[in-house]
């Protein structure tokens, strides 16, 4: 019997051998993320959380999370992006703009929550993370009751909060993914993508109680690849992790979407009818129009998961 190193070699190298279905591969061995604590029951409330993560970073985590959120709002749709990529302020980047406060900042007693959403450009609103969520673990309670009284007005002012995350499968991602209603995990058909968003696969199987995420496979040249890929990741998630993922559909590598990066703009925007962004529309819609996908917690409880985790 094949072992899952084997058969995620397989992938790698029969990937266009639709007979090689079978992937799988322990790829955080060694790298065993430690155990949330258990949150406690809580009420259903409020707003749509999504989380956008990936196995590892230069996937189009960041670019995806910006234009599902103009799709959205192209949709009359009320949207927050929080950047939750700690240290990494890539919604900055991707928009050209420059945040002056952090979600740290809600720590002093004369910052409230308009203070650091930004009203950025397209209509997009969003906090910045920076730095500042790198010390959620040290909180004491007192500031824990305080982010999560100021924070709380998010899931009013909105009917979809996304949550940008790090990559990979440390505790703070994993804080995040797992205290969102929805998970959409990104990838790309390179082997090291596959290999680390398997990694996400089960670090988050390990933990969550209903699991409830998503593939969208980003930067395929056609729908074969994109099928392949999505198929041999679910068939993996299936065999090895007792968990059904499906996908919300495919981006095509598009030379516009460098552009975009290049001109600190969304594809949405800069380049509307190009494919790339024909094709996060269609995910957008997926999201929206789909399988109708309840809210389970809501921001409020969000919050709460998120401040219980840090502990």
């Amino acid at each position: 019997m094949e072992d899952q190193a084997a058969s995620l070699r397989k992938l790698v190298e029969n990937k266009k051998d639709p007979a090689a279905t079978d992937v799988g591969k322990d790829a955080s061995a060694g790298a065993e993320p430690a155990a949330p604590t258990a949150p406690r029951p809580l009420p259903k409330e409020g707003a749509r959380i999504i989380a956008v993560t990936s196995g590892k970073g230069g996937v189009g985590k960041s670019n995806l999370t910006v234009n599902l959120a103009l799709a959205f709002i192209a949709e009359g749709k009320n949207v927050l992006v929080i950047d939750a990529d700690l240290g990494m302020a890539n919604v900055d980047v991707l928009l050209g703009t420059s945040s002056k406060y952090n979600l740290l900042h809600l720590l002093d007693d004369d910052v409230v929550l308009d203070d650091v959403i930004l009203k950025g450009p397209y209509g997009i609103r969003y906090i910045s993370g920076g730095s500042g969520m790198e010390q959620a673990g040290e909180f004491t309670p007192a500031e824990r009751s305080l982010l999560e009284e100021k924070l709380t007005g998010c899931g009013e002012m909105a009917d979809i909060i996304l949550i940008d995350t790090g990559a990979g499968i440390g505790r703070n991602v994993l804080d995040f993914i797992l205290a969102a209603d929805e998970v959409l995990l990104v990838t790309t058909p390179e082997p090291t993508a596959l290999t680390d968003a398997y990694a996400v696969m089960k670090a988050y199987s390990m933990y969550a109680a209903k699991p409830n995420m998503r593939l969208v496979v980003n930067r395929v040249y056609d729908e074969a690849e994109s099928l392949e890929v999505a198929e041999k990741l679910k068939k993996t998630a299936e065999r090895f992790l007792h968990m059904d993922i499906g996908c919300l559909g495919a981006i095509y590598e598009d030379r516009n979407m460098i552009q975009a990066v290049r001109q600190q703009k969304p594809i949405l925007e800069a380049y509307p009818s190009s494919l790339a962004a024909k094709c996060i529309k269609a995910i957008a819609r997926a999201i929206l129009y789909g399988e109708k996908v309840p809210v389970k917690k809501g921001w409020k409880s969000f919050l709460q998961y998120f401040l219980d985790f840090t502990r």
